[in-house]
């Protein structure tokens, strides 16, 4: 490719991590007009299926797009994925019930599964070939200009999200959620087919279809047990309980299958890389810890403060922000000799060093000390956003590419679950604690003294939240720590 093709490629990267960014959390501030619209009955009772058939199959085909990414080419599974993603866009702009809205989700899920991870798979081979040593050869640095860059658009798309979808559902409509995909997507897609000229292995290979179902069925089955556990269904329910152990039957027979297939869709060989393997690790517990920060700050902001969910939502911008201003600095810095490793263990740190300040936050906290340790909290997470997938791919062999980088994602998502499961279950058992007397849930009902106890329970439960978020980033700072040095 010539360096004008190259630098139109980065351009079509970065507008669709942009898409995937802001199709992830755009739905959130338009729940009200959709389910007023659709179904003003029983419509607010399924929204826990709109947000989550878009997350269930995007985590059900990643393992499946790393694979083909190696087997057929990142072009045609980026092409694809884009194609998958826009369909799903119009069918959910069409919709005409929340079962037509909810299966939509899912096919455009399909496709964001693949736009995020998909795109950084692109970015890497965009950057030219790597040498033996896994590192790039392209002059410039572009695969470290290409994930710096991602992180900033990511932090942008991440502050745009609720605050366009809130726009377009009041000024608009709420189906301009979907449709505004469609013209950028197509841009998108015409510019890939046109431009992209990426290398296609030279011998076909033939895809673990058996180990994909299985990681599509572990996956699901941990994620539907971590959405209604504890809400919908009692841990110790039999549809809990059922849930469990599918998902530990899967997990099983998933990880027998990687051990004996001819061309496994997850090699267990890529684990025996101690970059790939803390890699995989610091992602999930870096995603467990997003997690938790997102939604409880956010819950603090409007259970406990009263901001109304578009003036919450702004309380994203400072982290947005130290996300922009870290990925805009760590180009300079890594062509002064910082390594990945250094980027991995401060980043690890800022954002421990974060969540143990949002564990001070009382009911009265001052809200600029609340934006502060959420611009420290981007910063945090700004010198990882990019530099983790970099490490895993450095470090994979260069066949493996594809995996190495969906693999990445995969364990991001599993550590999204589990953190939302587990941080859930410890804020309900220290509200339970308190003596409030009911659940969270039931705050809104109480007045007077009960309600003015019940938030200051809540608060004490969201501060032990951010207490053990703070633990798991000081464990990945370790794990980052056992990180080898490559520049």
């Amino acid at each position: 490719m010539s360096p004008a093709r190259v630098r139109i490629g980065f351009a079509v990267c970065l507008v669709t991590i942009l898409l995937a960014v802001l199709d992830t959390n755009i739905v959130s501030a338009a729940t009200v007009p959709i389910v007023r619209d659709l179904d003003p009955v029983h419509g607010m009772d399924k929204i826990p299926w709109l947000i989550s058939s878009f997350a269930l199959a995007s985590a059900a085909v990643l393992p499946l797009y790393g694979k083909l990414c190696d087997t057929i080419g990142a072009k045609k599974v980026f092409v694809g994925a884009i194609a998958t993603f826009l369909a799903g866009s119009a069918l959910c702009g069409a919709a005409q019930s929340m079962a037509q809205l909810i299966a939509a989700r899912a096919v455009q899920g399909i496709g964001g599964g693949g736009l995020m991870s998909v795109t950084m798979v692109v970015l890497a081979q965009l950057s030219g070939p790597r040498s033996a040593g896994g590192q790039s050869d392209a002059k410039g640095g572009g695969r470290g200009k290409g994930g710096s860059i991602g992180g900033i658009v990511a932090g942008a798309g991440m502050a745009l999200g609720p605050w366009l979808g809130g726009t377009l559902a009041d000024h608009a409509s709420w189906r301009w959620i979907f449709y505004v995909n469609l013209p950028v997507g197509i841009a998108v897609l015409a510019t890939a087919i046109a431009v992209l000229r990426l290398p296609v292995q030279p011998v076909r290979h033939r895809i673990d279809y058996p180990g994909a179902v299985l990681a599509a069925a572990f996956s699901v089955s941990l994620l539907l047990m971590t959405e209604w556990g504890g809400k919908d269904y009692a841990w110790g329910s039999p549809q809990i309980l059922g849930l469990g152990v599918a998902g530990a039957v899967s997990l099983a027979l998933f990880l027998r299958r990687q051990a004996t297939a001819a061309e496994p869709i997850l090699p267990l060989s890529m684990f025996k890389v101690p970059a790939v393997r803390l890699g995989f690790a610091i992602q999930a517990l870096v995603g467990a810890a997003m997690m938790g920060t997102l939604v409880y700050v956010m819950i603090y902001l409007q259970v406990v403060r009263h901001l109304e969910p578009t003036a919450a939502g702004l309380y994203l911008i400072p982290m947005a922000l130290g996300m922009t201003a870290v990925g805009l600095a760590s180009e300079r810095l890594a062509a002064r000799g910082w390594s990945q490793k250094t980027f991995a263990l401060l980043g690890t740190v800022a954002a421990a060093a974060a969540l143990g300040l949002l564990a001070t936050t009382h009911v009265s906290t001052n809200l600029w000390q609340i934006r502060g340790e959420l611009l420290l909290m981007g910063a945090g997470f700004g010198l990882l956003v990019g530099q983790l997938i970099q490490i895993v791919q450095a470090a994979a062999p260069p066949q493996q590419l594809g995996v190495a980088t969906t693999g990445t994602r995969f364990f991001q998502t599993l550590g999204n679950a589990l953190g939302a499961a587990v941080f859930g279950t410890i804020l309900s058992r220290v509200y339970e604690a308190k003596g409030v007397g009911g659940s969270t849930s039931e705050l809104s009902r109480l007045g007077g003294a009960a309600h003015e106890a019940g938030v200051r329970a809540l608060t004490s439960g969201m501060d032990v939240v951010f207490v053990v978020g703070a633990a798991l980033m000081a464990l990945a700072a370790y794990l980052a720590t056992r990180l080898p040095h490559t520049p």
